[in-house]
């Protein structure tokens, strides 16, 4: 049998290829880890005790958008980085445009603040376990969504373990917004970003590892 003929041969053979096999497998990664980053923010800390009023303020709206638009933007990024030859272009802006409007918030808040509450604004009360709950929060969405891309065939390891890890952070900020008291940008467009970061630096570290053809 000549060459070409055997590889037609294989071609006509192999079976149908499910597109929609990738955005399930997505989906089912994101659910089961938003899922879970909820079921432990209720059991562990708790839903904020007036969670009924702080739905009815603006600015609990803004930093669940802040968060949401971030994990928006990184599985954008993540969808295109499991798919070898898919360019990202200018797709990186939409995760750098919700950090300038969240810190374009805290620069007005700052300026607008006596000099005396500048800091308090900054701090709040949790800044020192905020980020690391948030993180600690992410690791489901982190585990369920390396499965989902280590099933696809990424070519940059690195980056796409970051974009991941900021997936992750981000569906566990917008699970912990639920808990947390502090409404000032200050503070959630400080430390929020910097819950978000961890599991993505997490990410690009281990990438190269776990996404190893």
């Amino acid at each position: 049998m000549k060459t070409d003929d055997f590889i037609a041969m294989l071609a006509n053979e192999a079976p149908p290829v499910d597109r929609r096999a990738p955005g399930r497998r997505f989906a089912l990664a994101l659910l089961i880890g938003f899922a879970a980053a909820t079921l432990l923010m209720a059991a562990g800390l708790g839903l904020r005790p007036d969670i009924a009023t702080a739905i009815h303020l603006p600015m609990f709206w803004m930093r669940l958008g802040f968060a949401a638009c971030i994990g928006a933007a990184a599985l954008l990024l993540t969808l295109r980085l499991s798919r070898p030859g898919v360019r990202i272009g200018a797709r990186w802006a939409g995760l750098a445009a919700p950090v300038a409007a969240g810190w374009a918030g805290m620069a007005v808040v700052l300026a607008q603040a006596p000099a005396g509450a500048r800091l308090p604004l900054l701090l709040g009360h949790t800044w020192h376990v905020c980020a690391i709950l948030i993180a600690v929060l992410s690791t489901p969405t982190f585990l369920a969504m390396l499965w989902a891309v280590r099933g696809m065939a990424p070519v940059r390891p690195r980056v796409t373990g970051a974009a991941v890890g900021m997936l992750a952070g981000a569906t566990a900020t917008v699970a912990y917004c639920l808990h947390c008291p502090e409404m000032s940008p200050a503070f959630w467009s400080t430390w929020y970003l910097l819950g978000m970061a961890i599991p993505a630096a997490v990410g690009a570290l281990i990438g190269p590892r776990v996404f190893r053809w």
